[in-house]
């Protein structure tokens, strides 16, 4: 499921069952859904009827309409050939989901109780309570109720690192397919057999449930309004001519209404719209619907939050504050033997923040007969006892409780008290974290955490103020704290103290604007607003609740990858409009193809529109219809991959779709042709 795992498209599993697909695909109720290229079957398969009563009779040109009807089924298998490649990428993905969803046993256990029966893991139903061991397979998609294990997540993650799941909080979701490494877990069934994670990811990948956006459908009834528009064209000609004394051939005709209706945007729009969630699967990100992906291209909002998004989400010692009367060193001293046993990357920071600045060395803690005090959430501070001496190390308010309750003798006092709330609030507003440090009741001053906002993340969010993205900050944070780190960070806006009440109001008072908006999320709180947003994208390892709330899961729970998400989703719009552009825009070189070759036996005049010197009628008609063929092959590669994408506004996207891909679809339909029409006259074929 990596994205280095990911199918070539050059790779011959591919290519090979795609050719066979093409042909399969000729199925009248397969042709269906696309308007235009079931058109275009339904003419290929009426000229081949007429050319078998010609071969018959003994009718003239046969050799001209065998290559034009030849031609014309090309047309149709390239269009079936192009969605059969997109498609042939996620079955790849998909034999390599199925290896992980083997016939495993499960402990199926009775009435919650120690025993347990071994019976097949596709028996399971929802509410069925498992024991999974170390090395057992989890047998289905469950949610851990009690025990804590490693879990090896490779089969549908592709990383390697194992798991923490454990029972309660955010990280209880457990997947079907993947191994328990170490300890033991009881889970809960919360999917039926054949409705599992990997079952719904192997028929997403393969396409089998993708359906048609709404943008899609909208352009369908266009592309399939033009056609008709093109059908009554073509009916009508037969009566001007008439006038002239003569008629037109209807494999003429057929080829003409061929080449001026938009085959090629017709052809590639179901390979653009299986490619753009394609991508989002090898970037190990599994969208629900193509609906979802298509609406994160026309985001205008984004909520992010800040621990790990936005933040490294590693708080890290950057100063030591003391207090009047004390030292730097005597505050980094007492410090770094607080926290020598604080296995925390904020704990750890301080021991190398300590010995870094004033080189104050580790100690042999086992010599000092140290008792250290672990942090827990009541009393929100760490410390260690050694020697007589109590040294304590975390929150302000908590660290001026305890120093409350001692002695009135050993209390610090007022004065101390109000410098160490001016420091602490002096680090709050630059959005900071402040831990106090005492020693036998001695306050010492503040050690200086700061959120470290991420690398480049500034110029990120420029780029989707670019764009026109509104980005918004979510964190638990106070309001001074989270202004500060929201200006460092270049965001739009924030929401501090965040409740999922908070969020949820937020995203409706956005859409009520007429936004869509985007999130991302992981727990049972952020269900509610991973529901509402127009793209929500929750965490792999989130709960049950946040993964069928959001539209998209994170295989990898990176909360950085809303970002990239946003940009795929307008990939794949920019990649249907350059192509759309382009379709319509290689129509009018054809124009001076066929129409001059069409009309020239009965207007010699319009021999002056032959502007690209073409050999022959035959030759200019056969020429654009080999041409409007091959263009879908040679787009194929460009409709899967997209059109480059570039964080500029809407304005911008179209005129530089308009001059590469509208100038281009003028442009190079002139030169095709014409090399077309030259290897022709060259072999004799026309």
């Amino acid at each position: 499921m990596s994205q280095s795992k990911s199918a070539s498209l050059l790779d011959a599993r591919i290519l090979v069952p795609a050719l066979g697909d093409a042909f399969r695909k000729l199925n009248p109720r397969s042709l269906a859904r696309n308007p235009v290229m079931f058109v275009v079957a339904v003419v290929s398969a009426l000229t081949t009827i007429l050319l078998l009563r010609d071969v018959a009779t003994g009718g003239a040109n046969i050799g001209f309409s065998l290559q034009i009807v030849l031609w014309l089924w090309f047309t149709v298998l390239f269009a079936n050939f192009a969605e059969a490649v997109a498609e042939g990428r996620g079955k790849a993905q998909a034999d390599s989901l199925r290896r992980t969803r083997s016939e495993t046993q499960a402990k199926l256990l009775k009435d919650d109780g120690p025993d347990y029966t071994t019976v097949p893991g596709n028996s399971l139903r929802v509410g069925d309570v498992v024991l999974v061991e170390a090395g057992d397979t989890i047998p289905s998609d469950g949610e851990v109720i009690e025990g804590v294990a490693s879990v090896n997540e490779a089969a549908i993650t592709g990383e390697s690192a194992p798991v923490i799941r454990e029972s309660g909080g955010d990280r209880s979701a457990v997947t079907g397919g993947t191994q328990v490494l170490s300890d033991w877990i009881r889970v809960r069934i919360t999917a039926a057999a054949g409705s599992t994670f990997i079952d719904r990811m192997i028929a997403l990948v393969e396409g089998a449930e993708r359906q048609k956006t709404p943008n899609e459908i909208a352009l369908n009834v266009l592309l399939a309004g033009m056609t008709l528009i093109f059908v009554l064209a073509t009916v009508t000609i037969p009566s001007f001519t008439t006038y002239a004394g003569g008629a037109i051939p209807v494999i003429v005709l057929v080829a003409l209404f061929v080449t001026l209706i938009p085959t090629t945007i017709g052809a590639l729009l179901s390979a653009i719209g299986i490619a753009g969630m394609d991508r989002l699967v090898r970037f190990n990100v599994l969208a629900m619907s193509g609906r979802a992906v298509e609406a994160a291209g026309d985001v205008d909002t984004l909520l992010l939050d800040k621990t790990g998004t936005i933040t490294l989400g590693n708080r890290q010692a950057s100063e030591f504050r003391p207090v009047q009367g004390v030292s730097e060193q005597e505050l980094a001293d007492a410090a770094q033997l607080a926290s020598l046993s604080d296995e925390t990357p904020e704990g750890r920071s301080i021991v190398v923040l300590a010995k870094e600045k004033y080189g104050i060395r580790a100690r042999d803690m086992q010599s000092l007969h140290a008792t250290f005090v672990p942090f827990t959430a009541q009393s929100r501070m760490s410390g260690v006892d050694v020697d007589g001496t109590s040294i304590r190390k975390g929150a302000v308010d908590a660290v001026l409780k305890h120093l409350g309750g001692m002695p009135d003798a050993s209390r610090p006092k007022a004065d101390t008290i109000r410098e160490i709330q001016a420091i602490a609030d002096a680090i709050a507003k630059t959005g900071g974290t402040p831990l106090a440090v005492a020693r036998d009741g001695r306050l010492l001053g503040i050690v200086y955490l700061k959120d470290i906002v991420k690398g480049g993340i500034r110029e990120r969010f420029a780029e989707l103020r670019r764009m026109g993205i509104r980005t918004v900050m979510i964190t638990g944070d106070n309001p001074m704290t989270a202004a500060a780190i929201a200006a460092e960070a270049g965001v739009d806006d924030f929401l501090a103290q965040a409740t999922p009440e908070n969020k949820l109001a937020l995203i409706r008072e956005e859409q009520a604007k007429g936004k869509l908006v985007a999130m991302c999320g992981d727990g049972t709180n952020d269900a509610p607003a991973l529901a509402q947003a127009d793209v929500g994208v929750a965490m792999n390892t989130g709960t049950v609740a946040a993964r069928e709330a959001g539209n998209m899961v994170d295989l990898d729970s990176d909360p950085t990858k809303l970002i990239e998400i946003v940009e795929i989703g307008k990939q794949l719009l920019m990649t249907r409009g350059a192509l759309t552009t382009f379709s319509i825009a290689n129509d009018i070189a054809k124009y001076f193809a066929i129409i001059p070759a069409m009309f020239l036996a009965f207007y010699p005049q319009l021999g002056a529109l032959n502007i690209m010197g073409l050999a022959t009628p035959q030759s200019a008609i056969l020429s654009a219809i080999i041409f409007n063929a091959l263009i879908i092959v040679a787009l194929i590669p460009l409709s899967l991959k997209g059109v480059r994408y570039r964080a500029t506004g809407a304005a911008s996207v179209l005129s530089r779709n308009l001059l590469i891909y509208g100038l281009g679809g003028i442009l190079v339909p002139f030169a095709g042709i014409k090399l077309i029409d030259m290897a022709l006259a060259a072999i004799g074929l026309a």
